[in-house]
């Protein structure tokens, strides 16, 4: 299997890094940890979680699981910071008291002394950039954080970080963590163009588009029970089902019965071999899903297949909103 380098660092993590959003809920901790254990032998060294993933529990079982499996030291373990996680003023954002206060309570529940990639989950459109990166900077040099990175923020805001680190000499962001998938490509105009010439990495959410891409919603808009669309905690999941991206989630599926895949690993191949990406954020819900994701760390997309894809839908645009759960994107799909 062909590992990638995180950004401009000499770090090698897989082509798909482990999402652990489900875990807890709705994939209970036995699953989740046997999850976490299949995918490590079968190839994934990186694994994504956040401190409000489940209220906590997320980050709790994969810090049971790799206390319990001894690979610790074998995985570049990463985890976010920003969303609100108590009722006080300062239990939610990018300041210095609620960052440093974050990662404390993320590497207790995590049983590590250390973070390998530790993100802002959200950009704050109120904290001074220099504010949060001082902070980050002074865990890096503490030990407990190895490397920073952000997370569906603009293009500009990821620069604007940068140029504040080179001002200041602070440490600096390494990754970006976008949405992106083929129904919502517009990081494609600036944020890729962007990760490439100051050497981010690009670790897409969603690639999957919340399983329109594999198939998990019919035509006719009918919404299952058990998908995350039907999740009465999440509005902003049902409002992404576009009637055009339905029908180029059937496309696609007619696409990948030809090539004798499933929808879901043409779907994810094509998002882990587009330009620019590193690895793509895949969260299996249960084992199944997981088997359908390992195949696809040792494919390759075929160059012959890109037009295809471009003629679903056009480099750049989007049939599908995936970034209605941002506060600074304004536009609407």
């Amino acid at each position: 299997m062909e590992y990638r380098s995180l950004g401009r660092t000499g770090v090698m993590v897989s082509p798909l890094c482990l999402g652990a959003m489900n875990f807890g809920g709705p994939t209970p901790e036995d699953e989740s940890i046997a999850i976490i254990n299949r995918a490590l032998d079968g190839g994934f060294n990186f694994i994504d979680t956040a401190n409000v993933y489940v209220g906590g529990e997320s980050e709790r079982i994969v810090g049971k699981a790799l206390k319990e499996n001894g690979k610790r030291k074998d995985v570049i373990l990463a985890t976010k910071v920003y969303s609100r996680v108590g009722d006080g003023p300062n239990d939610a954002g990018a300041s210095r008291v609620h960052i440093l206060r974050a990662v404390e309570d993320s590497l207790r529940r995590l049983q590590t002394d250390y973070i390998d990639l530790y993100q802002l989950h959200r950009p704050s459109l109120t904290i001074p950039v220099d504010e949060t990166l001082r902070a980050f900077d002074d865990l890096v040099h503490s030990g407990k954080v190895r490397y920073i990175g952000a997370s569906t923020h603009p293009a500009w805001m990821v620069m604007e970080a940068l140029a504040t680190s080179e001002r200041y000499g602070l440490a600096r962001y390494i990754s970006e963590q976008p949405p992106y998938n083929l129904l919502d490509r517009r990081i494609e105009n600036e944020l890729v163009p962007l990760c490439q010439k100051y050497g981010l990495a690009i670790l897409p959410w969603s690639p999957l588009a919340m399983g329109i891409l594999a198939g998990r919603y019919p035509l006719d808009g009918a919404v299952p029970a058990d998908s995350r669309a039907a999740r009465s905690n999440f509005p902003a999941a049902r409002e992404r089902l576009s009637r055009r991206g339905l029908e180029v989630g059937a496309q696609v599926s007619e696409m990948a019965k030809a090539r004798g895949m499933t929808a879901a690993q043409l779907a994810l191949l094509w998002c882990k071999d587009q330009p620019g990406i590193t690895a793509p954020i895949v969260g299996p819900r249960t084992m199944a899903h997981l088997e359908e994701f390992l195949p696809v760390l040792e494919m390759r997309l075929n160059d012959q297949d890109r037009p295809l894809f471009d003629a679903l839908v056009h480099p750049g645009n989007a049939v599908a909103d995936f970034f209605n759960s941002n506060e600074w994107m304004k536009a609407r799909i």
